[in-house]
């Protein structure tokens, strides 16, 4: 009877051993022939989703700068909020969000969103001129002249916008000198 038992109990060894060898092989066999016949499509796939998500971006950017155009300012902001949220280092997308909140009367966050594109980009010169009217919105003529005085000394002499960034300078000069005049009267 001892010898059944033990024959038996081969038996069953035998057969887990066999069971695990198989689940072995059936999973290390697949996992290698997945490598195997998924190896060149790794790169393709990688490459196919940079260029999915540079379409987008390129689409989203016009939209935005269509709409910005067509003074529909909600719309221009929700595909610059896309365009930010694939490529957030983009100091384009950054100005033309502030000209959207500017387009809506919300100065301080177009301020918050032109300063980034000058973080960014040093030389972004539309944002110095979203930040002047950004500071002007806000009743800042100080900033707003320190502003447009740093676009005009960095645009080109023929800019279309030159001469309206030195009109405001002209203005804003004159009501801080107005001002100035103002508080140093005595009542």
């Amino acid at each position: 009877m001892a010898e059944s038992t033990l024959s038996a109990r081969r038996s069953r060894d035998a057969r887990i051993i066999g069971l695990v060898a198989t689940v072995l092989l059936v999973v290390g066999g697949g996992y290698f022939l997945d490598r195997w016949i998924n190896q060149g499509d790794r790169p393709d796939l990688q490459a196919h989703v940079a260029q999915k998500r540079n379409e987008e971006i390129d689409t989203r950017f016009k939209q935005g700068v269509v709409m910005l155009h067509a003074k529909q300012y909600e719309h221009a902001t929700t595909a610059f909020h896309r365009v930010l949220q694939l490529a957030p280092t983009m100091p384009e997308a950054h100005v033309n969000m502030g000209f959207a909140m500017l387009g809506q009367k919300r100065y301080k966050e177009a301020l918050e969103f032109f300063d980034g594109a000058t973080a960014l980009n040093r030389n972004q010169l539309n944002a110095y001129y979203g930040m002047a009217e950004a500071y002007e919105g806000l009743g800042d003529y100080r900033g707003a002249l320190e502003s447009m005085e740093a676009w005009l000394h960095r645009a080109q002499a023929d800019d279309p916008f030159r001469r309206r960034g030195e009109a405001a300078v002209w203005e804003w000069r004159d009501r801080l000198t107005r001002d100035a005049r103002t508080k140093s009267v005595p009542k």
